[in-house]
């Protein structure tokens, strides 16, 4: 049973896991929506998540706090970019839609986007 297992490790040691997660956040700010896997899509969406929020605090602090989490400049400045759209919304910036599985190992997709 995994009670109280709050992370997925995805078949992956968590510096690989971190990377993982890390890149797949610049590239849905530089795309705004990313086809991936759905376990992968629930990981990102709770990251995307809490980076939305802090950037929608707007100080210095949630900026550095973004940047330490991503490391790439130009995704901060879309973080500035959607999470002004966010303003009012309390969360759920974020929507996973199942797609049919992949050909050839038959895993399950899905696309993450924002929410219009």
């Amino acid at each position: 049973m995994r009670h109280k297992k709050k992370i997925r490790k995805i078949g992956r040691n968590k510096s690989h896991r971190k990377a993982l997660m890390r890149n797949m956040a610049i590239g849905f700010f530089q795309h705004l929506e990313i086809r991936t896997t759905e376990v992968k899509a629930r990981e990102l969406q709770k990251m995307l998540e809490k980076i939305i929020t802090l950037g929608k605090a707007g100080d210095l602090a949630s900026y550095r706090r973004i940047n330490s989490i991503l490391n790439h400049a130009p995704s901060l400045a879309r973080v500035r970019e959607v999470s002004g759209k966010y303003q009012d919304r309390n969360g759920g910036c974020t929507r996973i839609i199942k797609l049919s599985p992949r050909t050839g190992d038959n895993s399950r997709m899905a696309i993450i986007r924002l929410v219009q």
